[in-house]
Order: C-alpha cells, then sequence, then structure tokens
C-alpha cells in the first residue's frame, strides 16, 4: 500500500509522515512540538522518506532536516499556521461532514459564481463566505468556484503565488474552515469547485529545489524553471499533484477542479500528466458514485482537451472559453489591443455563441501564427463563458470591472450573452450588481526585493501588455490595495445596483425555466450576426419551446 505523502494520522494514535526528496541521502524529522525531538526517516530507492512516530497528534508542529544542510517545512504540509517559511502543522484527518447524502451536480445545471475569499467578505475567511449562501442561492447560481486557496506568503494574494498545494490558507481558516464553507455549501444545494496551480509554484517560501527534481530547464514557463512532467525522475512529481487533486475531491469533498493554465503544463510524453489525472479523477468519481469534473483553462483552443482518450484525446470535462469572453470585450469596448487584437467582429461572436470556439485554424494576429482546432461536435456542456473573471480585471491597470467600461444597458447586455447561452455561466463576484469597486492585484511579499520586483513588473506589464501608458498601477503590496478591492455587498438592495441584480435573477431564472434555454443543444440552435447594424440575433428550441432573441 502506498504511504500518502504529508503527515497522516492512524486510529491508532501513530503519525506517518512521508516526503520526497531524492535529492536527501538522509532526511530526519524534525518535531518542535509538542516536545523537541528528532527522528530519522528510512529511506527508499527512489528517494522517498518515511517514518512512522508515537504521541503526534493534531497541532504537532515538524519539520525535515534534508542531510543536515537545511531544515525545511513539509511540501505536502495540510498547515501553515505560521506562514510560508514557518513549520508545517498536522493536521485532523476527519471532518463532521452534514453531506452524507450529496452526490454533486451533472455538468448541464452549473452556474458558476467565482469568488475571491479575501476580498469577498470584510472578514476574509471561508466562515464569512458562509453567511452570503442564501443570497447566491436566491441568484439561481448552483456552484462557487473559489480563486486559489492553497498557502500562499502573507495574507493578501490572488492565491497564484502559492507554494503549499495541500495547506489550505491559514489566514482564510485553514483546512477545517474550507471544510465548514464546502459542508455549508452543499446544505444549500451549492456545488464547490476551486482553482489549482499546476503549472508553477510561486517564488517566495518554495523549496521544492532542496527537497527533489520538481523542476527542469529543458521548458520554460512565464513564471520561471516548469515543473517535470515528462523528464527523469518525473512520476514522483506527478504523483505528488494528482495526489494533490484527489486530496481536495474526496477529503475536502470538492467537486470540482479549475486547472489553471494546462498550456504552461509542459509536457511532451506519451501518456500526459494531464490524462493521469483525469484517468485517476475517473476512479475516484466511480469509487465515491459521485460527480466531479476537471475543466481547463488553457489559451490553445485545443479541443483534444476534451475528447474521450478512446478518440485521441485528455479525457478533460470542460474549458474556459477565452475567446467567448475577448470576443464579447472587443466588441462592447472597441478595445483591440494584446490579447483582444483580432477578436472585433460580428463573425467572431457568431462563432463564439453558435460553437463555444471561435479559432479555426486561421492565422491569428495575437499567436502571430495558426491557431486552433475546430471541431463543431463538442457538446455545449463543456464550455464556460463569461463577460470577466479575475484576470480580466485585475490584469488592468486600475482593476476596472467591465461594467466600468460600458453603460449600464450594455453591461445588462453581456449578462443576456452570458447566461441566455447554450454554454455553462460564469459570474465573477459582484458582477450580478454592477459593483463599484475595483479589482485589483495584490500580494504580501515578505522579501524586499521581490516587493519591488513586483511593483516595477506589474507597472510595466501596464504598459507593454495593455497598453495603459497613462496610468500608474496602484502598489500590489499596499493593504489600500486589497482594501479597494472589496466587495460592497450593501450596495446591491439600492439604485442601478438592485436594478442589475434583479436582471441577473431574471435571466437566471429563464434559462433555468424555459425548455429551449435549459437544454444545452448547439445543434437545436440557429445564430445569425449583423454586423452594420450591430445585432446578433438567436433562435433555440428543444421539442415544443422555443425562443428567439435579439442582441443588439
Amino acid at each position: 500500500m502506498t504511504i500518502p505523502l504529508g503527515a497522516t494520522l492512524t486510529p491508532d494514535g501513530s503519525c506517518t509522515f512521508c516526503v520526497w526528496a531524492n535529492k536527501a541521502q538522509s532526511v530526519t524529522l524534525v518535531l518542535e512540538s509538542p516536545e523537541a525531538r528528532r527522528v530519522p526517516m528510512q529511506r527508499t530507492p527512489d528517494g522517498y522518506h518515511t517514518v512512522t512516530v508515537e504521541g503526534v497528534g493534531v497541532g504537532a508542529r515538524y519539520r525535515y532536516d534534508l542531510d543536515g544542510r537545511v531544515q525545511r517545512p513539509d511540501p505536502a504540509s495540510r498547515s501553515q499556521p505560521d506562514g510560508v517559511h514557518g513549520a508545517s502543522a498536522v493536521s485532523a484527518p476527519n471532518f463532521a461532514w452534514t453531506d452524507g447524502a450529496w452526490r454533486g451536480l451533472p455538468m448541464d445545471d452549473y452556474i458558476f459564481y467565482e469568488v475571491h475569499v479575501g476580498t469577498f467578505t470584510p472578514e476574509g475567511t471561508f466562515e464569512a463566505v458562509i453567511a452570503h449562501l442564501p443570497d447566491l442561492v436566491a441568484l439561481g447560481v448552483t456552484a462557487i468556484e473559489l480563486m486559489p486557496v492553497g498557502q500562499f506568503p502573507g495574507v493578501r494574494g490572488w492565491g497564484y503565488d502559492g507554494v503549499y498545494p495541500y495547506a489550505a490558507q491559514h489566514s482564510y481558516g485553514g483546512l477545517d474552515g474550507l471544510r465548514r464553507l464546502v459542508d455549508a455549501c452543499h446544505a444549500h444545494g451549492l456545488a464547490v469547485f476551486l482553482d489549482v496551480v499546476y503549472n508553477h509554484l510561486g517564488p517566495e517560501g518554495n523549496y521544492l529545489h532542496d527537497y527533489a527534481d520538481y523542476f527542469t530547464d529543458r521548458y520554460r514557463t512565464p513564471w520561471g524553471s516548469a515543473l517535470n512532467f515528462d523528464g527523469a525522475h518525473s512520476d514522483p512529481v506527478r504523483r505528488f499533484f494528482i495526489e494533490n487533486a484527489l486530496f481536495w475531491l474526496e477529503t475536502c469533498h470538492i467537486d470540482g477542479l479549475r486547472l489553471d493554465a494546462t498550456q504552461a503544463m509542459a509536457d511532451l510524453s506519451a501518456r500526459t500528466v494531464l490524462e493521469q489525472l483525469a484517468a485517476a479523477v475517473g476512479v475516484l468519481r466511480a469509487r465515491l458514485h459521485r460527480h466531479i469534473h476537471l475543466i481547463a483553462e488553457t489559451d490553445r483552443s485545443d479541443s483534444r482537451l476534451l475528447r474521450s482518450p478512446l478518440l485521441g484525446g485528455v479525457g478533460l470535462d470542460g474549458q474556459w472559453s477565452d475567446e467567448f469572453h475577448h470576443t464579447l470585450h472587443a466588441l462592447l469596448t472597441g478595445e483591440e489591443h494584446a490579447y483582444y487584437t483580432g477578436y472585433r467582429s460580428m463573425e467572431r461572436l457568431v462563432r463564439a455563441m453558435r460553437w463555444g470556439f471561435t479559432a479555426i485554424g486561421e492565422y491569428s494576429p495575437v499567436h502571430q501564427r495558426r491557431h486552433g482546432t475546430f471541431k463543431p461536435d463538442l457538446p455545449a456542456h463543456q464550455f464556460v463563458v463569461f463577460a470577466q473573471n479575475h484576470d480580466h480585471a485585475g490584469n488592468r491597470v486600475n482593476g476596472e470591472r467591465l461594467c466600468h467600461l460600458i453603460s449600464f444597458e450594455a453591461a445588462k447586455l453581456t449578462a443576456g450573452l452570458v447566461v441566455l447561452s447554450p454554454y455553462l455561466p460564469l459570474l465573477f463576484m459582484g458582477e450580478e450588481y454592477a459593483e463599484a469597486n475595483p479589482f485589483l492585484f495584490f500580494t504580501n511579499f515578505g522579501d524586499p526585493h521581490l516587493r519591488q520586483a513586483v511593483r516595477e513588473g506589474r507597472q510595466r506589464e501596464a504598459v507593454e501588455v495593455h497598453g495603459q501608458a497613462d496610468g500608474i498601477a496602484p502598489d500590489p503590496e499596499s493593504p489600500e490595495t486589497f482594501a479597494r478591492s472589496r466587495l460592497n455587498h450593501a450596495s446591491k438592495r439600492v439604485g442601478q445596483h438592485a436594478q442589475m441584480l434583479a436582471f441577473h435573477t431574471a435571466l437566471i431564472a429563464l434559462r433555468k425555466g424555459v425548455p429551449a434555454l435549459r437544454a444545452l443543444e448547439k445543434d437545436q440552435m440557429e445564430v445569425i450576426g449583423y454586423a452594420r447594424e450591430g445585432v446578433l440575433w438567436v433562435r433555440r428550441w428543444h421539442g415544443e419551446s422555443a425562443v428567439c432573441i435579439a442582441f443588439n
């Protein structure tokens, strides 16, 4: 039987520790509390080090001593109460779940609501989200999608600089706080998706280099060295991340994962890590008799991600459709810079509404090459569409949401296009009531050189990538930048904010209540674009139910 990574409490009162450290000939478990002691670990030929210790309970602090060189936290730590540089803590494997009857939702039923835990409430915790679940149910969404919660430096961040993929952010409430939120969501009939980052780790507190061959210089990513998914000693690297996915899905009852930037998971092996992950989740799904789904983020417009392995595909359940967003954004705002280049056309919008993809293998001005693999047979429920998300607001200099860039009526138009499409809609928190506060980029690094590098990088990106040379990017390290990004839930009850909320609620009710809108069938739909008039005409039908929609 394979020993799980990390610290695992057993029913007999002992705790088993397991870490992959093939760069170390000897590893010693250093227990710091409740009493200090050092315990040598046993090494296997493939570089795993294990030991079982009596008298270790929940909350015990520990590190690993690598060849007497350095002492490091556990890469598979479930808890980092003192931050990314502090000792790891043993966590409780069990939780008093009340969701025993929950079996998840089929893909057709998903209406996603993306949440950044730190700015969703003034408290910025998992627990504080629970009080708002009735409002989300009333809105009509069926799943919340949490931005990454793996432990990241400090107490402010988007989560994409996480360095402990198994440890729920301590400032959010840790593992138990997350499990309480998931349990409460299921009690309200809401599924929970989690954004996970398997293409890189953050720069501060990332000690994987000290342990083993986790990284390779054969490829480069926008964030530095790529993870070693296809070279020598890559099997344990794959295991680390696949076991992490199964941990969230089984131990934390998460219903699905959004896989960040899968195009950056460089892997030329015959059976890729994504294929292996999809297969492992399939086995878990069958064993638990639950709906569990994997949804990719990718910029490749590659239909192979969604196809069955029997047809030469990867076998993922869905993907975000950035092309739907890019087309909608470019048409409504007139912006054509960076990744919006080439998307400002009615023809593109027709393709996005009709097929989910818009790239059909022709030349792309953004990529400066041919791009995309257009396949019209992919089911509609495999595409997640949106008018905005954390990236498209937060990567702007001033964090403008779409409602800050276009008129109130145009914002209502985008809601109709997204919610009444035959795809899976995603709303970014606050979008449903036209939140007035921005969503900015913020960090909380401890290294002063890293803090300055991030400040300079944000300003450079604003000019070079987003063409906003006239703006000075707010300091991502400032607590004020973080505070400005918090939602103002009180505003949803007044004025145009209340009107927008009522409009979204009505649209979602139509989507759920009208058979022609509820059935996600691309082959029972007609889409015509009138470029000169600026009108998109859509007809959808299912059985005796039919609807016609004009988007002006």
